[in-house]
């Protein structure tokens, strides 16, 4: 075992089963393209409740209609959510101001994630996080590898480069005091070709003190472990598991014994 990976075991390694939400209806969007949606047949809630009967500590929760539009419109369920499950919950999309945030914690999830604007105004997040605290903001970064190697950050449904590299935000966000960092490799998003391994060690060297979820790509059990083993401190599980592939409390008894 490397030293990386001997440091992650002395770590708390944690999976976030994700539910996407458009129009009430639980949904799984192809390469994020909202012209190629996936629905499947449990209600957001319904879900919600499986995971927690199968031990799952937290949920990853996304609003695909604020996303695309903007403004937050799932406080109701979060706070059904928490009430009904118990669940700690970390969600995001079109999170566009500091009252977002606001209300958002209000309702009851435990952290705010925040995507687009933390690459468009990143001291704006900062200020952010120095308001609520590191524990209650996620910054989500959505990478594409382009020809020379570099990594980048699309924004705008993956649509507009813009012009910012993940390496020099990755470093921004740590030295300003971010704790978790959600990070995608967009060629893998629900691809089911496993995790970009080699990204998350490379990021884990860069900022070691940051608690890295891994997210796009999870196949398997096997897969989780690697993310572990590649510095990650969680895992975003998504489409593996709402087809299952793996059970999710075979996951994380497996993520806890490790």
């Amino acid at each position: 075992m490397n030293a990386l990976a001997s440091t992650m075991q002395r770590k708390d390694f944690e999976l976030y089963p994700a539910i996407d939400v458009r129009d009430g209806r639980v949904v799984r969007l192809h390469q994020g393209d909202y012209g190629r949606e996936t629905r499947y047949a449990p209600t957001p809630l319904e879900l919600a409740s499986q995971y927690a009967d199968s031990g799952a500590s937290w949920l990853h929760l996304v609003d695909l209609d604020a996303a695309r539009e903007g403004g937050y419109t799932l406080r109701p369920f979060v706070r059904e959510l928490v009430a009904t499950t118990g669940l700690n919950v970390q969600t995001g999309g079109g999170v566009r101001s500091e009252d977002d945030v606001a209300l958002i914690l209000d309702a009851g999830a435990q952290r705010v994630v925040v995507g687009s604007l933390a690459v468009r105004e990143p001291d704006r997040v900062l200020r952010w996080i120095e308001r609520f605290g590191a524990e209650r903001i996620t910054v989500a970064l959505d990478a594409r590898q382009d020809d020379s190697g570099t990594w980048r950050l699309p924004t705008a449904g993956w649509t507009q480069d813009s012009g910012v590299e993940l390496e020099s935000l990755v470093r921004r966000f740590a030295d300003g005091g971010l704790k978790h960092l959600l990070c995608t490799d967009i060629a893998r998003d629900g691809m089911l070709a496993g995790p970009n391994l080699s990204l998350y060690r490379h990021l884990s060297t860069l900022a070691p003190a940051l608690r890295m979820q891994a997210s796009g790509g999870v196949r398997d059990i096997d897969d989780i472990e690697g993310a572990r083993d590649a510095g990650c401190a969680g895992a975003v599980l998504g489409k593996a598991l709402i087809e299952g592939r793996f059970a999710l409390n075979d996951a994380l008894q497996r993520a806890r014994s490790c």
